[in-house]
């Protein structure tokens, strides 16, 4: 019994060295794999990486192999679901939920200023202020989607989280989460992990670089290797290069989004419209989640202007990027009830209950925790009893028979009474931008988060692009037999407006030769004696020289003229 203790200690120090030798093992097989730069080694050391932190957690080494292993592969949910902890804006959001949760536990008299002074430190604002009898559909005006990051805030999240794990943990995850959070559409968090991480990681190659001779730069066969020499000022300029490129290309969309916004909220919508379009036709293309948003906007700014096709086209399209869009399926919803296409409105109404119930079954939103929602938690129950009464509503009306009255006008662009060559234009611009064989064109320009979802976003684009270009062909063909009908109705008016004149022409033309009938039988029944007009002339004359003498005309008649009358 009083040799067990000292047994027992040579056991776990023993126990520790191997399960230590194990995770080097495992570390140095990962390395040799990666340096192969092939996306099956890559794989397969992401398995040894797994096997290595299941024994040893905290392994900073493991965990950078992981995280630029999964970079590299392009595995940019897994990063940031690894590293979730260091996104700035997520942990505001965990932040907040936790200060709201015990300023309401706490007692009211003491808590209520220190709630609000917090409320007010970590407060997002809003580009524009809206005026308080707005009373247009724009997600500014219900619950702002887009706010402005507090760049405080940001900062000192990032720097409490350097000063606390500094000198424990390695600076790289700022740059390999920098890089993932831009491919998943979180450009303010990617601006700020990159400039953070540039920073850091500059300062750390001046101290080192200090100590180092000449001889000792040496190229690194692969990003990932930690062990390698240190990076030579040619790779360390590389890099920079690049993740400079990557931060101006961040700027550029966050200046082009912020421009569109504030031309949204300030009701300029054509000037919203070109801005969105600037981002979302761009050369070098963006982020899917980045994407989705500016689709969203734009259909915003695309409803506030009446063009309905193409707010739905949009709708279409973020759907297909994110299809648990909430905030897309209630717009497409509207739109769709605005034109009074009822059974395409319920549809989406009923995926709208159906994401609600299974929020409220599993507790929580759907994505990640990472994922930046338009809709909260504590709102679902009072927006899915609100979506139950809309849906029986519809119902109802449906079953009344309003179902084929459908606002074609509207769908196209068209004032009511239009001309053929209006409509035919309308509806080959309508044709062009939204034919299904186009439909998948956008994904060219965006990239996606994960390649794996490539195929299913392309097949919802194409089959929402179906329904749409359906629609506009019913619309076509309605409202053509519309003009064609007004067309032969004002034919037949003019027909029988000249009908009506000819039957007129006709009846005056032979009143006319009755009359001269009636005339030359007169004429031929008979003389007239020329005394009785010579005298009717005569007294006419003595008339008018009667009134001639009363307003002063003194002048006599002529004796000829006298005669003439007696």
């Amino acid at each position: 019994m009083a040799t067990s203790p000292s047994h027992a200690g040579p056991e776990k120090k023993h126990w520790w060295l191997t399960n230590r030798k194990i995770v080097d093992k495992y570390v140095k097989d990962a390395r040799s794999l990666i340096a192969s730069q092939e996306q099956g080694d890559v794989a397969s050391a992401l398995n040894l990486l797994d096997s290595a932190l299941s024994l040893s957690p905290r392994f900073e080494p493991a965990l950078e192999l992981k995280a630029r292993s999964l970079l590299y592969l392009r595995r940019f949910k897994d990063v940031a679901d690894l590293l979730q902890d260091y996104i700035p804006s997520y942990k505001i959001a965990a932040d907040e939920s936790s200060s709201s949760s015990s300023s309401s536990s706490s007692s009211s008299s003491t808590s209520s200023s220190d709630s609000s002074s917090q409320q007010l430190s970590r407060e997002r604002t809003k580009l524009l202020t809206h005026s308080e009898n707005s009373s247009s559909d724009l997600p500014g005006d219900r619950d702002p989607s887009f706010k402005c990051f507090s760049v405080s805030d940001l900062k000192k999240k990032v720097m409490a989280g350097l000063c606390k794990n500094c000198d424990k943990e390695g600076q790289w995850r700022y740059l390999v989460l920098g890089q993932a959070c831009c491919h998943l559409g979180l450009m303010e968090d990617a601006m700020v992990l990159l400039q953070t991480g540039k920073r850091l990681s500059t300062v750390a190659f001046r101290r080192q670089s200090i100590s180092w001779s000449d001889d000792s730069f040496s190229l690194p066969n692969f990003p990932c290797d930690s062990t390698a020499p240190p990076t030579p000022p040619r790779s360390l300029a590389e890099s920079d290069n690049k993740i400079t490129h990557l931060l101006s290309h961040i700027k550029l969309l966050l200046r082009r989004r912020a421009a569109a916004i504030a031309a949204l909220d300030a009701g300029l919508y054509a000037e919203a419209i070109r801005h969105f379009s600037k981002i979302v036709d761009g050369r070098r293309g963006a982020p899917q989640g980045f994407l989705a948003e500016c689709y969203m906007h734009r259909a915003f700014a695309y409803k506030s202007c009446g063009r309905i096709a193409e707010a739905i086209a949009d709708c279409n399209k973020t759907l297909a990027l994110d299809p648990s869009s909430i905030q897309a399926l209630e717009t497409r919803a509207s739109l769709l009830e605005t034109i009074r296409c009822l059974p395409d409105c319920l549809h989406d109404l009923e995926h709208m209950k159906l994401l609600y119930n299974s929020i409220l079954r599993d507790r929580k939103l759907p994505g990640p925790a990472w994922k930046r929602q338009n809709v909260r938690y504590r709102e679902i129950p009072g927006k899915l009893c609100a979506l139950s009464t809309k849906i029986q509503g519809l119902k109802q009306r449906v079953a009344a028979g309003e179902i084929g009255n459908v606002d074609y006008y509207s769908l196209i662009g068209l004032r009511r009474g239009c001309s053929r060559s209006e409509l035919e234009r309308a509806h080959l611009l309508l044709c062009l931008r939204h034919k299904p064989d186009k439909a998948t064109n956008f994904v060219d320009r965006c990239e996606i988060a994960d390649e794996r979802d490539l195929d299913s976003i392309k097949d919802r684009a194409k089959m929402s692009a179906l329904l749409l270009y359906r629609l506009i062909q019913r619309g076509h063909s309605s409202l053509m037999k519309n003009i064609l009908d007004e067309e032969a109705a004002e034919k037949q008016r003019k027909k029988d407006a000249a009908a009506a004149a000819a039957a007129m022409q006709v009846q005056s033309a032979a009143e006319a030769a009755a009359a001269a009938a009636d005339c030359q039988a007169a004429t031929s029944s008979g003389s007239v004696d020329p005394a009785v007009f010579q005298g009717v002339f005569c007294r006419d004359l003595a008339v008018v020289g009667s009134l001639l003498s009363q307003v002063g005309f003194n002048r006599p008649i002529p004796v000829k003229y006298e005669a003439l009358s007696c």
